[in-house]
């Protein structure tokens, strides 16, 4: 890709001044002067999913100059590159490829000389084939029973991202029991083992290297539980399956061969739901529904590769972020689903955006002076609105935020879905306008007849608060699909013109040196390094409690 510092180019320094023009103009004045300001700034993809951008402290002239951005990084070319195949991965010498993972077309995906298509269409038949069995009763535990309990045993990319698709799908959920541990913290492990059978439960092991620390010791220890009910090391066999790069680590492990579902090195963990990673998630919905997530994966692949840029969805809201981000100074954005089913979706955009964007270090090797990744966080529905809304109303600090919603519930208790979709179409209207908008209705600007102007000083909303959201019919695979790859290709957009390795996630590795030398020294008693004397207080006053 283009090694491009951003603020040098001529689109970042008409920006810069554009800013100046723009930073004070209010939302309510944007609206009074274009009637058509929605229909220009709000776009459609195939009936299934509308993102209106309108709400955004933008003008026409911003997002030409945002597109200006985007052409002189050569987003493009990246773009091409990305999906070819080309190791832009460039700090660990790989291509990034989770994007061939939903290849509906089976097009030839050529790497280092050959086709990776039928290796990727061998591990999803052998996921098809796999999870028929054992939902269909099929496949049985050692005791002869059949699975009820599926029990993933992963961290990262390969425990929140099948986690919070299995939640987000529920509705499509067949009889299966999912459970999903990743914390080292015992308790987690504790509170498995009560509510599982190991007659009738299947554990797989999820891990890319088969080293990662926290998958490992618990797999480790479910295994010896395991041995110590079915007392017969060939049992593993019916209930012990790994998803990995490591074949041989897996084997050693006491996996059979047959039981293990491949990965590849050029697909990141957190990016890795649409490959055997997304076992689980066919395991609790069925292939046929799994299948959809992909084809709703595709489909957006289609258009962040196709469509002008001027109406790429990803790519438009990928330039909205970075001008707040880098002009506006806003620093964090905010996930706002309202949908009980999507309570997850929150952290998992968490963490696909800031372990991807998350860099200090620029291409060139120099550290950055201008915004990365900004730090994401949110919370579902109603929820949020008794707890942080107060903040985006009348705080200090301005919140950019993605508004989530389906038309339609899967649940239609009453007037439920109703009530909840008032408040996701009014708390945007409000952070947007504020009181403006209704300045000549008393009612609203004069709450329980008080007319004091102190009091009313309190009950002021400035508005100016910008906002984007996201609409589909329903939370079903094909739109999960969808919506997960929109937000995959923004932050892949942002990386390219932040002119950053989005694709590695060095920042996570001291952490893990250190703790396993602290590890080290409590095994062995001693101490092998110097640490600063408040880490060693903190240690020796666990000593204190522990030896």
């Amino acid at each position: 890709m283009k090694n491009i510092t951003p603020i040098e180019t001529l689109a970042w320094k008409n920006l810069k001044n554009h800013f100046q023009d723009i930073k004070n103009v209010h939302l309510t004045d944007l609206f009074n002067t274009d009637q058509d300001r929605f229909k220009h700034l709000s776009f459609s993809f195939k009936d299934k999913l509308l993102v209106d951008i309108s709400k955004n402290r933008i003008t026409y002239k911003t997002v030409r100059l945002l597109l200006n951005l985007a052409h002189d990084m050569h987003l493009h070319e990246a773009i091409q590159k990305m999906f070819s195949g080309i190791s832009i991965n460039i700090t660990e010498n790989r291509p990034v490829l989770h994007t061939a993972l939903r290849n509906k077309l089976n097009n030839q995906i050529i790497l280092n000389g050959f086709d990776i298509m039928p290796e990727i269409n061998f591990v999803l038949d052998k996921i098809k084939i796999f999870s028929d069995q054992i939902i269909s009763g099929k496949w049985k535990g050692y005791s002869g029973k059949r699975i009820t309990n599926v029990v993933n045993i992963g961290i990262g990319g390969s425990d929140l991202g099948p986690k919070m698709v299995t939640d987000a799908l529920q509705a499509y959920k067949n009889h299966l029991n999912m459970f999903f541990i990743s914390n080292i913290d015992s308790t987690e492990l504790f509170q498995l083992l009560q509510k599982i059978d190991f007659e009738t439960t299947i554990f797989l092991i999820s891990s890319k290297t088969f080293t990662t620390q926290e998958t490992m010791i618990n797999a480790k220890t479910i295994k010896t539980y395991f041995l110590k009910k079915a007392d017969n090391i060939e049992h593993m066999d019916q209930h012990f399956f790994a998803v990995t790069t490591a074949v041989r680590k897996a084997e050693n492990f006491g996996i059979s061969k047959n039981n293990i579902f491949r990965l590849w090195d050029w697909v990141g963990g957190r990016y890795s739901i649409w490959s055997a990673m997304g076992l689980s998630i066919a395991l609790s919905i069925g292939f046929t529904n799994f299948d959809q997530l992909l084809t709703g994966a595709y489909d957006m692949d289609v258009h962040f590769k196709q469509t002008d840029f001027n109406k790429n969805i990803p790519v438009l809201l990928a330039l909205i972020g970075i001008w707040y981000n880098n002009f506006f100074n806003t620093e964090t954005e905010a996930i706002l689903p309202y949908d009980q089913y999507l309570h997850r979706f929150p952290e998992y955009i968490q963490q696909s955006n800031m372990e991807s964007n998350g860099k200090n270090i620029d291409q060139n090797g120099n550290r950055v002076c201008w915004q990365t990744g900004p730090i994401i966080w949110g919370a579902v529905g109603t929820n949020g609105q008794h707890s942080f809304y107060q903040l985006m109303h009348q705080g200090t600090k301005l919140i950019p935020c993605d508004f989530i919603a389906p038309i339609l519930s899967h649940n239609p208790i009453y007037n439920h879905h109703t009530v909840l979709l008032s408040n996701f179409f009014a708390q945007t209207h409000a952070l947007a306008f504020g009181n403006f908008f209704h300045k000549k209705n008393s009612n609203l600007s004069c709450i329980h007849g008080i007319k004091d102007q102190y009091i009313e000083k309190f009950k002021f909303f400035e508005g100016n608060r910008p906002s984007n959201t996201l609409l589909f019919k329903k939370i079903d695979p094909y739109s999960l699909g969808l919506l997960i790859t929109l937000y995959e290709h923004k932050i892949f957009t942002q990386g390219v013109i932040f002119n950053i390795f989005s694709f590695d996630q060095w920042g996570v590795e001291l952490g893990k040196q250190i703790s396993q030398s602290i590890y080290s020294d409590f095994i062995h008693d001693k101490c092998s390094l110097h640490y600063d004397v408040s880490t060693q207080g903190l240690i020796n006053y666990y000593n204190k409690y522990t030896k």
